[in-house]
């Protein structure tokens, strides 16, 4: 059997809060003891993060637990966005074993921390395994992290994303055991015999056509079809252009998975920030390194269309699920939540409208690593939802 249960707290007292959250989530479950326990917690409780970890594992029985700071949490059919917010994920039954890691030291050290994770990790591996991967947002070279990880485990499915905070206190901090460092990176594998089932949503949609990148130096656009780079952002950004601050959270960069491509379709692109803009000089700087003659587009958050993607990927969900999900993981962007959608809790219902109910937990990211384009890959502005359910 494989079990699972999610449970949430808001009490102002941490160990209210760890106690009422573990107890909420093994009943769920139906378990006496987990034998792993995943737990997010946003800054509000910063000072007791230590005592909060001791307190999830005392009362699910484990030594194995693993989690991340968060600005928010999301428990089943809450999502939790400010203040105190706490969410505990335990999982058991003898379909599976859980392995927590920690890696301290991360800044500069990507490639080499994702090498060690795989060392630690690996004499668990069994036939079916999912890692679970919770870094430090601010001090990690996620795409060099995320290659070298893939190629070192290529038998694992991973998921996770990178850890987050309410931007009060400027860094993130990791998880294991009773260990809370920041510029790290935890996480768990999740290992045994069961099925898993991945699937992102993303909050952009494409402005008009691919352009082709005709001049760039370094992560700087320079043209795109022989125009100056700026005028083709600023004609996709339209009236968001007269504040080019603000435009700057709506717009991004759009980079096809596969070359030449000159329509961006859904599932055919990753996302990019971009990080700056001349009008003086026509040009705008991103979070990638574009070559010339590549294909780039760009991209809109927003709310109505971001719908419209989460429910296409719910719809496709049904067919690709073997059995009937024990366990639903959600990592979900801090820019989509109620300030996309202006409601809260808009993501966690769709799914639950889809699924049913489902143990579903996660927390707000600072990036998504998920499925697209039919592989894994470092993700922004989505929502990356991980199914377990049993092997018949």
């Amino acid at each position: 059997m494989l079990r699972a249960g999610v449970g949430n707290s808001s009490a102002l007292n941490p160990r209210t809060a760890a106690s009422e959250a573990t107890a909420a989530a093994l009943a769920q479950a139906g378990l006496d003891r987990a034998e792993g326990a995943l737990c997010f917690a946003t800054s509000a409780y910063g000072a007791a993060y230590p005592m909060i970890l001791r307190m999830v594992a005392e009362q699910a029985s484990t030594r194995e637990v693993a989690g991340c700071s968060s600005m928010g949490v999301i428990a089943n059919e809450q999502e939790v966005e400010s203040g105190h917010a706490l969410a505990v994920i335990v999982i058991g039954g003898d379909a599976l074993t859980a392995r927590r890691f920690f890696v301290p030291s991360l800044r500069g050290r990507s490639r080499e921390a994702a090498t060690e994770i795989a060392g630690a990790i690996r004499p668990s591996l069994g036939a079916s395994n999912l890692l679970c991967v919770f870094p430090d947002t601010y001090n990690l070279d996620a795409e060099q992290f995320l290659a070298t990880l893939k190629a070192e485990v290529p038998e694992a499915v991973i998921a996770g994303g990178g850890a987050s905070e309410d931007g009060t206190i400027g860094e993130t901090f990791q998880f294991c055991g009773d260990v809370v460092s920041s510029n790290a990176v935890a996480g768990m594998l999740l290992a045994g015999e069961f099925n898993i089932t991945t699937a992102s949503s993303l909050a952009c949609t494409p402005i008009g056509a691919a352009h082709r990148v005709t001049a760039a130096r370094d992560n700087v656009l320079i043209e795109l079809d022989g125009r100056p780079a700026f005028e083709v952002f600023a004609e996709a950004a339209g009236p968001l252009a007269s504040d080019l601050r603000r435009a700057l959270t709506f717009v991004f960069l759009a980079v096809p998975l596969k070359a030449g491509v000159e329509k961006l379709e859904r599932g055919s692109y990753l996302v990019r920030n971009i990080v700056g803009t001349s009008k003086e000089h026509g040009v705008i700087a991103v979070a990638h390194q574009p070559k010339v003659g590549d294909m780039v587009g760009l991209v809109l958050r927003d709310g109505a269309r971001a719908r419209q993607d989460l429910k296409a990927m719910l719809e496709e969900l049904p067919e690709r699920i073997p059995a009937p999900p024990a366990l639903g993981l959600y990592f979900d962007c801090v820019s989509r939540g109620a300030g996309l959608y202006g409601m809260p809790g808009h993501d966690s219902a769709y799914i639950r409208r889809t699924l049913g109910a489902i143990a579903l937990g996660g927390f707000f990211t600072g990036f998504e690593i998920g499925p697209v384009g039919g592989a894994t890959g470092l993700l922004q502005y989505s929502g990356v939802l991980t199914l377990l359910s049993e092997r018949k």
